[in-house]
């Protein structure tokens, strides 16, 4: 049975995310959607995470595998002409029999943006906070993060993790200009874990909550974070990173803004 390793960019704002649902429109539904009008057959396709609602991808990674077989040279030509043009396929190669996106995957980085400043153009791709933020508390904050730490507080029940237990292999801050960038790497995500991340750390900067805080909700499972959820418009999956690869160099926009 062919399969093939895909690397897809996509905006989210249109898409209840990345996982299939029943009665909504999703990235894998458009993704499966084309490769059956493609291939003639229904496709098995799975992703290396979810991504929420409204949650971009500069670089997911997913395998489609189905029975007959198909030259690899055009595939991701062929596909990229029958989905929306706000789903991209920017790498379509032949897959090792065993590969598997998800559980082969070592490390996910997750890139949020934070607007300092209001914009016509770009919105959907920013928070836009209007208060001003320290940065220098927000990076005392986000150097607490790498190590391995229980982020019960972080997600959503309703994920139904087995283990709340993380590994963050990263996290660091970045300004250039006008923006203010969060990257975070780690062996996997919780539901909602990075944007409530996030939103912890605006808090920070604004002054309503301190590094100790945080370092507090990574001991404290029955403490939660929701009510500082970050919106989903300025977070995307960044890569991922299988055994091999090599990571992410220097933290820089998902797309350069005009000063």
């Amino acid at each position: 049975m062919p399969k093939w390793k895909l690397v897809i960019e996509y905006q989210g704002t249109r898409y209840r995310g990345w996982q299939d649902q029943a009665n909504a429109r999703t990235v894998q539904g458009e993704l499966r959607q084309a490769a059956e009008t493609l291939l003639g057959e229904r496709p098995e396709i799975v992703g290396a995470g979810r991504t929420d609602a409204g949650v971009h991808a500069l670089k997911q990674v997913a395998y489609l595998r189905v029975r007959a077989p198909h030259p690899v040279a055009m595939l991701r030509q062929e596909l990229n002409d029958l989905l929306p043009s706000d789903i991209n396929i920017l790498e379509a190669t032949e897959a090792p029999p065993r590969f598997h996106a998800r559980r082969d995957a070592v490390e996910r980085f997750y890139l949020y943006q934070i607007s300092t400043r209001r914009r016509a153009f770009a919105k959907p791709f920013v928070w836009w906070v209007k208060d001003r933020l320290d940065v220098g508390k927000m990076n005392a904050a986000a150097v607490i993060l790498p190590g391995r730490h229980d982020f019960a507080a972080f997600c959503d029940k309703r994920g139904k993790d087995a283990s709340t237990l993380v590994e963050v292999t990263r996290a660091e801050l970045r300004v250039p200009g006008d923006l203010i960038l969060f990257r975070i790497g780690a062996s996997h995500f919780l539901w909602k874990m990075v944007r409530r991340i996030v939103g912890m750390l605006v808090e920070i900067g604004r002054g309503n909550l301190t590094p100790k805080d945080l370092q507090r909700f990574l001991v404290d499972s029955s403490a939660s974070a929701a009510q500082w959820t970050a919106p989903p418009s300025g977070l995307f999956l960044e890569c991922v990173r299988y055994e091999g690869d090599e990571a992410p160099g220097e933290l820089l926009p998902a797309f350069f803004f005009r000063g």
